[in-house]
């Protein structure tokens, strides 16, 4: 995630916790893409030794193509677009390079903004009127060429993968469960079935543990 020419970025993951350089949050989605928890990380909730597991996009085309145990996908990927303050471009870009350099690449996308959504102002000035309806932003997607790419995979081999994996940034189910509170919050039509039944899956490992 990095910014447009317009200034905006689009966060993929919905969990970024970034220091304050954006000044408005915009929920919305993008289409011809579908969300999954195929791609490895080596760098932040996994290890090299031991990578955990982090979401990525896939084009939808490709992803009808595979043989993917959740067989169905929303036809939105939702997500919350940042504006970011030229002032603040170059910062961003630094940290977000970082964040994603475990496989990640550019790409750009038309985001389409949920005019019934809640925003997130940081300036008091701004408003949902300063962002337009439709939005060119920067995403990171990890493409299926890219050496941490997975490709499907079975989900509850896939959920016991997440309870047991933990990297420099914290326990990979965190990251799991945060992002599907993330999208239940953006609308009413933001669930994603893949993230949920994951985090449902975890969630019986775990307690099962106890």
């Amino acid at each position: 995630m990095q910014t447009s020419h317009n200034d905006w970025d689009l966060h993929r993951s919905l969990i970024w916790k970034p220091p304050p350089l954006y000044d408005l949050r915009v929920p919305g989605y993008i289409e011809g893409y579908v969300r999954r928890f195929w791609q490895a990380s080596q760098d932040h909730r996994g290890t090299v030794e031991a990578p955990g597991r982090v979401a990525t996009l896939i084009d939808r085309k490709l992803w009808e193509t595979l043989t993917d145990q959740h067989a169905s996908a929303p036809p939105r990927v939702w997500g919350a677009a940042y504006r970011i303050p030229s002032k603040h471009v170059a910062e961003a870009t630094e940290l977000l390079n970082i964040r994603e350099i475990n496989g990640y690449s550019i790409h750009y996308t038309p985001f389409k903004q949920d005019m019934s959504a809640t925003y997130q102002t940081v300036h008091a000035a701004d408003t949902p009127n300063g962002a337009p309806r439709q939005i060119r932003c920067l995403v990171y997607i990890g493409l299926p060429d890219n050496p941490q790419f997975m490709g499907p995979q079975e989900p509850q081999g896939l959920a016991e993968h997440i309870v047991r994996s933990r990297g420099p940034s914290g326990e990979n189910v965190d990251y799991l469960y945060e992002l599907e509170t993330a999208l239940n919050a953006l609308s009413a039509e933001s669930g994603d079935e893949h993230i949920t039944d994951l985090a449902r899956r975890c969630r019986e490992i775990q307690a099962r543990g106890k």
